[in-house]
């Protein structure tokens, strides 16, 4: 079985990652500029830490109503999938045992050391 570096193992994650870090500093970035135009429009001072209140719960009422719920539905099942959970993994064992049992039935002579080659050549994980 070749060994994938996790750079390709988990593509997805990194692509997902990039994607999540990009948005939320777009976010933070943009929101900064909005908030410096409304205190400036109403001759306020300029302060990070209200900044920081007023994005924080915006990023967190977003995610809460959209964001989270969108990201484990879609990222993360496909998360899942591509990584392989246990429930995935369930059907390739049973397809092992199903062509160990073809294998044995249609080489009924070298079948078991048939399947001994493959399994030297293509260990189980």
């Amino acid at each position: 079985m070749k060994n994938f570096s996790s750079s390709k193992k988990y593509g997805y994650l990194w692509v997902t990652l990039f994607l999540f870090l990009f948005s939320i500093i777009g976010h933070w970035l943009l929101a900064w500029y909005a908030y410096v135009d409304e205190q400036e429009a109403h001759q306020q001072p300029i302060e990070i830490a209200p900044y920081v209140v007023e994005t924080a719960r915006d990023t967190f009422e977003n995610w809460q109503s959209e964001f989270l719920q969108l990201i484990w539905q879609v990222a993360g099942l496909s998360l899942l999938w591509y990584v392989g959970s246990p429930q995935s993994k369930e059907g390739d064992d049973r397809k092992e045992e199903k062509l160990d049992e073809i294998l044995r039935a249609l080489k009924k002579k070298d079948g078991e050391k048939y399947i001994a080659a493959l399994e030297r050549k293509y260990p189980r994980a």
